[in-house]
């Protein structure tokens, strides 16, 4: 709403996702296997100090060539932090001896994230109100440097426990040594690995085609619902999301055949949603979408399991590739389909190929690692 309210039309909207999407197309496998060389950790302060940049930008230069460069800036940052994060808790946790905690605290820590983001979408109706879009953007950095200092309290990445040398020349020689060598093994790994391979395609599809949640404040808008009200609608959804990612301990003790059937029930129920009343049909969108982030989660952690290479954080930002490249897929038609089509309707469409994406998910989604 902000890019629209600064004369952003419907179809430079969808570039500017595009711009955001190519950032983090260009910069996800590089920065998964600096993630692999180095303190984890690092690069997640590294990531949050962007992000706030991303909004500085947003909030003091609010025309399209501003609202692109903050893309850029939020790219980088979830580049940075795609695959890195992830590895961290999950390697810390192999290295604990606590490996089958990982499905319950990752979904613990996005449901966690959720709330957050739920507290501060239903805020939103109130900062606007009290200042505008300035009070809602430097809200939004300062949230953003919080997420900075809680990074920097993690603990040191296991692989860079080990990775000082005394002499800072051989450092740097070993670090960039280190750095390729991750890089090949993952990229390796991501492409020779039957199951590797098979959970990365369906999972980067699972996610890729619920880009479509960048759209609900103008599928609310459509409906005709007013300004002030679209953070509330799009609560619901986010409600959806925590309790999704919430049950993800729980579920990730079901088959293929039923978390297939949860996702395309979920795309299902979000296609319905948007096409109908507002406020009925959002409550049919958030527990959509909320059925939709546990089966993609449930395949995230499914991915962790299969992967056995010392490149972690490189192998799950191949993911993170190919999800910006669905996504991307995803935006351009909805600037083509724009012109033509409501963006109710265009979010609707998703419906279909998500649906099939759930087939393939009851047929190839791999076991859990305890049962193979």
């Amino acid at each position: 709403m902000l890019f629209a309210d600064h004369g952003v039309s419907p179809s430079q909207i969808s570039v500017l996702l595009i711009i955001w999407s190519v950032t983090g197309f260009v910069c996800e496998v590089p920065s998964g296997a600096w993630a692999d060389s180095f303190d984890r950790r690092h690069l997640l302060v590294l990531s949050a100090a962007i992000y706030a940049l991303g909004f500085t930008v947003w909030t003091t230069w609010q025309t399209f060539a501003g609202f692109a460069l903050g893309f850029v800036c939020w790219g980088l940052s979830s580049a940075l932090m795609s695959g890195t994060f992830e590895s961290l808790v999950y390697d810390e946790l192999v290295a604990r001896g606590e490996r089958a905690r990982y499905p319950r605290l990752i979904g613990w820590a996005h449901s966690t994230a959720m709330v957050a983001n739920l507290v501060a979408t239903a805020s939103a109706a109130l900062l606007f109100h009290v200042g505008g879009y300035t009070l809602v953007g430097w809200t939004s950095v300062g949230t953003a440097a919080v997420q900075g200092v809680l990074a920097a309290t993690l603990p040191v990445s296991y692989g860079a426990r080990h990775a000082r040398t005394r002499d800072p020349v051989a450092e740097t020689e070993e670090a960039a040594s280190a750095y390729l060598r991750m890089l090949r093994t993952g990229l390796a790994e991501a492409r020779h690995r039957p199951d590797v391979r098979r959970v990365l395609l369906l999972v980067a599809c699972m996610v890729g085609l619920t880009t479509y949640d960048e759209y609900f404040p103008l599928v609310a808008r459509a409906h005709g619902v007013d300004t002030a009200t679209v953070p509330l609608l799009v609560a619901i959804t986010v409600v959806g999301q925590v309790a999704g990612t919430a049950l993800t301990g729980w579920s990730a003790r079901f088959g293929r055949r039923t978390i297939g059937a949860v996702l395309s029930a979920g795309a299902v129920l979000v296609t319905v949603g948007v096409l109908i009343t507002p406020y009925t049909g959002f409550v049919a969108v958030g527990v959509g979408y909320g059925l939709a982030n546990n089966a993609m989660l449930v395949g995230e952690t499914r991915l962790q399991d299969v992967i056995t290479g010392p490149a972690r954080a490189t192998v799950t930002s191949v993911l993170g590739l190919l999800e910006e490249i669905v996504a991307l897929l995803c935006y351009a038609a909805f600037a083509i389909g724009s012109h033509r089509l409501g963006f109710p309707t265009l979010v609707a469409l998703l419906g279909i190929p998500a649906v099939l994406v759930g087939l393939a998910v009851m047929r190839w989604l791999p076991r859990r690692s305890e049962d193979s």
